[in-house]
């Protein structure tokens, strides 16, 4: 299992979970994905650090209900300056929710919304440097924006992370651009508006990897989970939409058989 060393600018860096029951959320990941858990320490304010094979692979905290939001896994873009990056998100249309705050010995991290309202977490790192695994069973693969307002959308990403996009289709039936950051694309960017439901928000979601994929849905609804959207096959591989037992969403991707 290769270990992965930063992230390109603009690309996600890092994954944590906001769940209101913690210790089921354990149970459930550490059953779907074979994750550890490890306590960041007590200045960390109860973070968890989740691991794949020993490699850091994402985060969980618990959901302050003072928060008023629906547990949920965020997604952060790397930046190497998130001042910067929090001026040009106004500039751009978009929201500051939470504005730029040092976590001691890891970096610094930020939240906005989208000119859409999708939420979107930023991290500068400073002795953390996001996922050590990626591409692999169990860890994430791609992530993607299904968004109410596509092309407002591609214009903030681009203007506030510095993304070029390529289009994959640009059709009624099927609006989808990627993002090449480095050499590689990472992340996608889809045209919900007709595929949303009436009032949904635009958001992000996290596609982990899997062996076989109707076998992990198996294993989720084993261990109180719930199918969102069933297996099915596509030009990608074969995907699907699962939520954990408090709600969260994630998607799950097929990998190429080693």
């Amino acid at each position: 299992m290769p270990v992965h060393h930063g992230a390109p600018q603009g690309a996600p860096i890092w994954i944590d979970l906001t769940t209101s029951n913690p210790d089921r959320a354990q149970d459930f990941y550490g059953a779907v994905f074979g994750w550890t858990f490890t306590p960041a320490g007590p200045d960390y304010g109860g973070y968890v650090d989740i691991a794949k094979d020993g490699h850091r692979v994402a985060g969980m905290m618990r959901n302050d209900p003072d928060w008023q939001m629906r547990d949920s896994w965020a997604i952060y873009l790397n930046t190497a300056d998130i001042a910067g990056t929090v001026d040009k998100v106004a500039d751009a249309g978009g929201v500051t929710c939470v504005q730029p705050m040092q976590v001691p010995g890891r970096g610094s991290m930020a939240l906005a919304a989208d000119p859409s309202g999708a939420l979107i977490g930023m991290w500068q790192p400073a002795g953390h440097d996001g996922f050590e695994v990626v591409g692999e069973p169990g860890v994430p693969v791609w992530h993607q924006l299904t968004t109410t307002d596509y092309r407002a959308a591609l214009v903030f990403y681009r203007e506030v992370f510095g993304w070029e996009t390529r289009t994959v289709s640009d059709t009624d039936e099927f609006r989808y651009s990627t993002a090449a950051l480095g050499d590689e694309e990472l992340l996608g960017v889809m045209d919900g508006a007709g595929m949303l439901l009436a009032g949904a928000t635009s958001k992000w979601v996290t596609f982990f990897g899997a062996d076989d994929v109707d076998k992990t849905l198996a294993v989720i609804t084993d261990h109180g989970g719930s199918v969102v959207r069933g297996a099915e096959d596509t030009p990608y591989g074969r995907l699907a939409a699962a939520a954990d037992p408090t709600g969260a969403l994630f998607n799950l991707f097929s990998l190429p058989a080693a």
